[in-house]
């Protein structure tokens, strides 16, 4: 496998081809954001995971083949900033937790929950609501054994609450009891900022986590 996950400002995405679907990763904006372009190999309908920054380099990614579904995997606004263009180009069903939807610049057209599907094309991604980081936060999962985070979840630990106790428990708690439990090891995890990871890799620190609190 020559996928590392390792992108760079301005630089090409990382692309993993799977046997049911191709992942392009992407850096954009100033904060280090990932933005995730999947395409179903057998029918060639895209999903994106966080349009953040700068839609015309979102665009040409996506080319003129079909963005069937736009996810944001939460409301803060480095996750949505090319949002409104990309939708709009594309006309894209927008997708998001119903408790962080209100905050996103545009109708989402399609709220979801915990345990829902989001079907594209042959290939089908389970909602994980992970509370904490903010209310309606989700990650996508796909065939147990790739896991696309937003901030909930990164290499060395869980995404911020801030210093808040209350926020982190919940946050810690979801983690591990909705991935952690149930996933194996080799689980790939693809965060919203920065490197990935795997189950594997980051669950030997659990105890560690807990026990400074972030």
């Amino acid at each position: 496998m020559t996928y590392t996950g390792n992108v760079t400002k301005g630089g090409p995405p990382d692309v993993r081809e799977l046997p049911g679907i191709t992942i392009w990763k992407m850096e954009v904006g100033d904060f280090e954001n990932n933005a995730y372009l999947i395409r179903c190999n057998a029918t060639g309908d895209g999903l994106l995971i966080d349009a953040a920054a700068e839609p015309d380099r979102l665009l040409e990614l996506i080319g003129d083949r079909p963005l069937r579904a736009i996810v944001t995997t939460h409301r803060h606004q480095d996750h949505w900033m090319a949002l409104k263009e990309v939708a709009r180009a594309t006309g894209a069903e927008v997708i998001a937790h119903p408790l962080d939807a209100p905050e996103l610049p545009v109708p989402v057209t399609r709220e979801v929950v915990h345990g829902d599907v989001i079907t594209v094309g042959n290939a089908s991604f389970e909602v994980i609501h992970l509370r904490g980081h903010t209310p309606g936060s989700i990650a996508l999962l796909y065939e147990d054994r790739h896991l696309f985070t937003g901030d909930s979840l990164f290499p060395g630990g869980v995404g911020n609450t801030w210093g808040d106790r209350e926020k982190f428990e919940q946050l810690f708690t979801d983690v591990v009891e909705r991935v952690f439990d149930r996933l194996p090891d080799e689980c790939w995890v693809y965060p919203g900022h920065g490197r990935d990871t795997t189950l594997g890799a980051e669950r030997p620190h659990l105890p560690e986590w807990k026990a400074r609190g972030w």
